[in-house]
C-alpha cells in the first residue's frame, strides 16, 4: 500500500505492542469466523464479525498511519482517542447485531445506535482520507451523501431522497453499504490471501522467486530486464500492491539493470510495468479480483482462469520489447558467476512452489477459496521448520502479523469508504438509471460504450485506487456492457485494465514515479517509457471484450487460434516500438510501420484481417531472404560480440539467446 512507505518508523514501544495485539486479535477472530471454531461459544453473526473487524483495524489505521507528514515518526495523542472511539462502536454495533436484523434497525433505531452510527460513519471517512487519499475521500462524501439530496436532481440521477437520520443508519446498519460486497470480501477471503503472502516472504519465498528468474532468464540477451519481468510479475502477483512491489524488488532489478546497460528511465519504466501487471495476474491478483468474483457471483476460481491468459500476454508483450531493445543495442546477458543453477535453486525452493501448487489446486479444482490460503500457509509454516534459514521464530512472527496488519487496515479503511459509494448509489436507485441511459444513448452501438467505459475507467483511476475505480464502475457501467450483449466475466476485466492504465500513464503513473525514484531518474521520462512499454495494455481489454476465447471460454480450437493470432500480434507490435525484427535485424521507420500494419491486422477480430495480417508479415520475411538478409541492419550484432568479448575478460562468456 502507497501509504506504508510514511509508516515506517511511526510504531514504537507500547503503540507498536497495542498494533500487534489488535492484529492478532482481528487475525484469529477472522479464522475462527472462517472455520467455525467457536471456542467458548463465541461465534459472532456475519454482520456482527463485520463491525468487530472495522472497529480492530479503523484501530489500527489510526495508529499506523499518520493523519499528515510532521506525525509520521511518533503517535499523538489525538490518534489514540481515535483508535479509541473506532473500537467503542463498533463493539456496541456488533453486540447489538441480531437486533440489527430481527428489528431492521437500517430503518428505525434507538437513538444511541444512530449515534453510534454516526460516530463510526465519520471515522470511517478519516480513514479513507489516510489511506486512499483526498480524491477518494471527496468521492465517498459525494455519493455517500447522495441520498440526501437525490430527490432534486434531475432526469436519470433522480433517485429515492432519505434524511439525515436515515441515511447515517442505512449505510453503517444496512447491508449494501460500509458491511456490503467490499467489506464481506475482505473478511471472508482477502485476509487469508494477506496472510499467505506474508508468510511467503517471511519464509524465504521473495528471495527464492528471484533466484529462480535469474536461473531462468540471467543468461539470455538483456538478461537484468527479464528477470526483472519475470520476479516482479510472481511476487507481484502473489502481494497483489503495485507500489509495495516496487519498493521491495526495484532496488534489486534496477540497479541490475543500469549495470547491464539499459538506461535509468528504462530500467524504472520495466520495473513499474511488470510491479502493475502483477496486480492482473494469478493466483492471488488483489483484493479487485475477489471483489469481482463476488460482484458477479461466481467462484473466484472463474476470474482467475478467465484473466491468466490476458495477464500472460501482457508480460509477453514486455519480455518481446525487453529481448528487442537488447538485441537492438548489443546488450547480453548477465556473468555466469551471478547466475544460479537451475537445478540448485528448485532443491532449496521446492517447498515455494509445493505451495503455491497447492493453493492454485485447491482454488480451480477444490473451490476451496475461502480455506486455500489458510491450509497453504499451513504448509509453507510446516516446510520452513526444516530450513534453519526462515524457520519462524519470534521476530519473524512479528513481522508477518505486522504487514498483515497494515494491509489490511489500509483496506478495511479504504473499502469500508468505497462501500458509501455502493450504498449511496444502491439506495437511491441511481445506479440502475444509470446503466438504462447508457444503453439509450448508445443505441446498441458497442464501440461507442466501450470507448466511454476505457476513458471513464482511465480518468477515475488517476484520483481513486484501483479497487474504487472498479467497485464504482462495475456498478455504473459494467450491467450496461452485459446488457449490451458483452460477456460479463470480460466485461469487468475490461474495466479492471483501464483502472490499471493510470499506474503507468501520466500525468499520475504512480507505479512510473515511484520506480524513477528507486532508479534515480526524471519521473516524466520514465513515465512515456512506461506508458509505451505497457502500450498493450490500450489494446488488450479491446482484444478480450469482444473475444471471450482470450478468456478462455469457448471451444480449444478458437482458444488456440485467438491466443496464437494474439500473440503473433503482441510480437509485432513489440518488434515495431523497439525497431528489430528477429532474424532481420534494426528495421528503419518505413519497416516499422510495415510491420505494425500487420500487427493491426492481425488484432482485429476477423478471418480475412488475420491472414492479411500474416501475408503482410511472410512477405516481409521472404524479401528480406530475397535480399539476402539485407532488409534489416545487423549492428547490433557486432555490439554484442563486442561487449561479448569485454565480458570474456572478466568472466565465462555469456549467451546471447533470445526469449
Amino acid at each position: 500500500m502507497e501509504a506504508e512507505r510514511e509508516a515506517g518508523s511511526r510504531l514504537s514501544g507500547v503503540s507498536y505492542w497495542i498494533v500487534l495485539l489488535l492484529g492478532t486479535v482481528g487475525l484469529l477472530l477472522t479464522i475462527n469466523q472462517t472455520f467455525n471454531i467457536g471456542p467458548f461459544g463465541f461465534q459472532p453473526l456475519g454482520n456482527s464479525f463485520l463491525y468487530y473487524l472495522i472497529g480492530i483495524f479503523l484501530a489500527v489505521t489510526f495508529l499506523y498511519y499518520p493523519a499528515w507528514v510532521g506525525a509520521k515518526h511518533h503517535v499523538p495523542l489525538y490518534d489514540w482517542v481515535l483508535a479509541i472511539a473506532a473500537i467503542i462502536p463498533a463493539l456496541y454495533l456488533g453486540y447489538h447485531g441480531l437486533e440489527i436484523i430481527r428489528e431492521g434497525w437500517d430503518f428505525s433505531a434507538p437513538l444511541e445506535a444512530t449515534i453510534a452510527s454516526g460516530v463510526l460513519l465519520a471515522l470511517i471517512l478519516e480513514g479513507t482520507r489516510r489511506c486512499g487519499g483526498i480524491p477518494l475521500l471527496l468521492v465517498a462524501i459525494l455519493f455517500g451523501s447522495y441520498p440526501l439530496f437525490a430527490d432534486y436532481m434531475p432526469g436519470f440521477l433522480w433517485g429515492t431522497q432519505y434524511g439525515f437520520g436515515e441515511t447515517l443508519r442505512a449505510h453503517v446498519m444496512g447491508v449494501e453499504s460500509v458491511i456490503g460486497i467490499p467489506m464481506q470480501v475482505v473478511a471472508n477471503l482477502i485476509i487469508g490471501f494477506v496472510v499467505f503472502g506474508a508468510a511467503l516472504t517471511v519464509t524465504g519465498g521473495g528471495d527464492f522467486f528471484m533466484d529462480f528468474a535469474l536461473a531462468l532468464m540471467g543468461r539470455s540477451r538483456g538478461g537484468p530486464a527479464k528477470v526483472a519481468v519475470v520476479s516482479s510479475g510472481i511476487m507481484g502477483s502473489l502481494s497483489g500492491s503495485v507500489i509495495s512491489n516496487i519498493l521491495t524488488t526495484g532496488p534489486i532489478t534496477i540497479p541490475t539493470m543500469k549495470k547491464a546497460g539499459y538506461p535509468a528511465h528504462y530500467a524504472g519504466a520495466i520495473e513499474a510495468c511488470a510491479s502493475t501487471g502483477g496486480t492482473l495476474m494469478p493466483p492471488v491478483m488483489g483484493a479487485v479480483a475477489f471483489i469481482m468474483a463476488s460482484f458477479l457471483n461466481v467462484p473466484y476460481a472463474d476470474v482467475m482462469i478467465a484473466a491468466f491468459l490476458p495477464a500472460l500476454l501482457f508480460y509477453m508483450a514486455l519480455l518481446f520489447q525487453v529481448d528487442a531493445y537488447a538485441a537492438r543495442r548489443g546488450l547480453i546477458g548477465m556473468p555466469e558467476s551471478q547466475i544460479p543453477k537451475v537445478l540448485d535453486t528448485l532443491k532449496t525452493g521446492w517447498p515455494y512452489l509445493f505451495s503455491l501448487a497447492m493453493l492454485i489446486y485447491m482454488l480451480l479444482v477444490m473451490r476451496l477459496d475461502a480455506y486455500a490460503p489458510y491450509y497453504a500457509t499451513v504448509v509453507l509454516l510446516v516446510i520452513s521448520v526444516f530450513k534453519r534459514q526462515y524457520r519462524m521464530n519470534w521476530s519473524r512472527l512479528q513481522y508477518l502479523i505486522m504487514t498483515l496488519t497494515s494491509s489490511v487496515g489500509s483496506l478495511v479503511s479504504i473499502l469500508a469508504g468505497i462501500g458509501l459509494v455502493v450504498g449511496g448509489l444502491s439506495y437511491t436507485g441511481v445506479a440502475g438509471a444509470f446503466s438504462r441511459e447508457l444503453l439509450l444513448y448508445a443505441d446498441g452501438n458497442i464501440a461507442l460504450m466501450l470507448g466511454a467505459g476505457a476513458i471513464t475507467s482511465f480518468v477515475l483511476g488517476m484520483g481513486m485506487t484501483v479497487s474504487a475505480c472498479y467497485i464504482f464502475l462495475s456498478i455504473l457501467l459494467a450491467p450496461a456492457l452485459v446488457q449490451a450483449g458483452l460477456n460479463p466475466l470480460a466485461s469487468h476485466l475490461f474495466i479492471l485494465y483501464w483502472g490499471m492504465m493510470s499506474y503507468i500513464t501520466p500525468p499520475v503513473a504512480l507505479a512510473a514515479i515511484t520506480a524513477a525514484g528507486v532508479a534515480g531518474s526524471k519521473a516524466s521520462r520514465t513515465g512515456l517509457y512506461a506508458m509505451r512499454l505497457g502500450s498493450i495494455l490500450f489494446v488488450l481489454p479491446f482484444l478480450f471484450v469482444t473475444n471471450p476465447s482470450l478468456i478462455l471460454q469457448g471451444d480449444l480450437l478458437h482458444i488456440v487460434i485467438s491466443a496464437a493470432t494474439a500473440l503473433t500480434a503482441i510480437w509485432l507490435v513489440a518488434s515495431a516500438l523497439e525497431g528489430y525484427l528477429y532474424r532481420v535485424g534494426t528495421i528503419n521507420p518505413a519497416m516499422r510501420l510495415i510491420v505494425l500494419v500487420a500487427a493491426a491486422a492481425l488484432i482485429y477480430p476477423e478471418r480475412q484481417t488475420d491472414l492479411a495480417g500474416l501475408a503482410i508479415i511472410v512477405g516481409v520475411y521472404i524479401a528480406d531472404a530475397a535480399l539476402g538478409g539485407r532488409l534489416g541492419s545487423k549492428e547490433a550484432q557486432r555490439y554484442a560480440r563486442e561487449r561479448a568479448e569485454q565480458q570474456a575478460a572478466e568472466d565465462k562468456p555469456a549467451t546471447h539467446e533470445g526469449i
